[in-house]
């Protein structure tokens, strides 16, 4: 690996586009443990196309790569930032050709670029009420992260020139938030990007889909049956296998075990939404992804009671692991990375 946090790893996209496979049914899931403290506590973790970087709730920064994931199965934390005295609470990170990106939850925000000369930091918002829940990318250029409604909208900031600068968009041109409307910084998968198309999930009183359909530049609403109407409930993750196909995950997690109304698809690109594996487990969880190649079937979610598995669009799932984490990401349709509290561990599903 060549840079990513202090020179580790070179920044890398990962295609999505794989052809379709034939219908099948994941029945195991293997995990090798890659790294392990009772300290650790990961929500942010992405791959690109050497290996795989993280970041966690106490300022420190790690990565991966393949060869050595493969051979020794291994990941290691490589520093700790601090800014001035305070610790950043990294929750969600992007990766692209021209850097990394680590955000930090609360006040001060602190979102850093990273490149393989330089770690500079961005962008800085001081608000009581800022709290930064997800960050992605539409190119190597353009890019938004999403947070807590400091004003009378969500928080949503924007960069043009390849992280350099971000500008916070005005609620003029922004959905106005219900009151207690929020998003969770549960798992850094609020926001989910397809081409120029983006979609990004609130959660609390109210639990809405806020969509453009041009990189950030017009926006409008829609609304979801999920159960909302607590701080505690709503949407956690949300994940798009194509401009059509969207799911989304959530629930109550002080009721973990409550599957009532936590699981929603949509097949006309988010603008209606229905109720899929109604009191069916899984309950809450904070993660959920499409498999790449399965053509919208396949999906895999995660939270700190298990991992579960679908093969019919989220209709039925299969109990495949009582092992608990908060993200997930797949290099391929039989390998993912997970990471949650005191661990970091490699998926093989078959």
């Amino acid at each position: 690996m060549r840079y990513l946090f202090i020179l580790l790893i070179t920044f890398g996209i990962v295609s999505c586009n794989e052809m379709p496979k034939k219908s099948r049914q994941i029945s195991i899931v293997e995990i090798k443990t890659l790294l392990e403290d009772s300290t650790l506590n990961v929500r942010a973790i992405e791959i690109d196309g050497e290996g795989f970087g993280f970041a966690t709730s106490n300022g420190e920064i790690g990565s991966a790569d393949y060869s050595v994931v493969k051979d020794e199965e291994i990941a290691s934390i490589s520093m700790q930032l601090k800014h001035d005295s305070i610790v950043p609470n990294f929750r969600s990170m992007a990766l692209t050709q021209k850097g990394g990106f680590l955000l930090s939850i609360a006040s001060p925000t602190l979102l850093y670029k990273v490149t393989k000369d330089s770690l500079k930091l961005v962008y800085k918002e001081e608000n009581e009420k800022a709290f930064y829940d997800s960050i992605d990318f539409w190119n190597d250029n353009e890019g938004i992260a999403i947070g807590d409604p400091t004003d009378e909208c969500m928080s949503i900031i924007i960069t043009r020139d390849a992280g350099k600068t971000w500008k916070k968009l005005s609620c003029s041109v922004l959905p106005k938030a219900i009151k207690g409307e929020a998003a969770f910084a549960a798992s850094d998968t609020n926001i989910a990007i397809v081409g120029d198309e983006t979609w990004v999930a609130t959660g609390g009183m109210a639990s809405r889909i806020l969509y453009s359909p041009d990189k950030g530049e017009t926006w409008e609403v829609f609304e979801t049956p999920i159960i909302q109407g607590k701080q505690t409930t709503g949407i956690y993750s949300l994940d798009f296998y194509d401009v059509n196909n969207g799911f989304a995950i959530g629930g109550d997690y002080t009721k973990p075990n409550d599957s009532l109304n936590n699981k929603i698809r949509t097949s006309d690109g988010g603008k209606t939404w229905q109720i899929v594996g109604n009191v069916k487990s899984p309950g809450y969880r904070s993660c959920v992804q499409y498999i790449p190649g399965s053509n919208a079937k396949e999906l895999v979610s995660v939270g700190f009671k298990g991992i579960d598995y679908s093969s019919d669009a989220g209709e039925n799932w299969k109990h495949l692991s009582d092992e608990g984490f908060y993200t997930i990401r797949f290099l391929n349709d039989s390998i993912a990375y997970a990471a949650g509290k005191g661990r970091i561990s490699k998926l093989s599903f078959r």
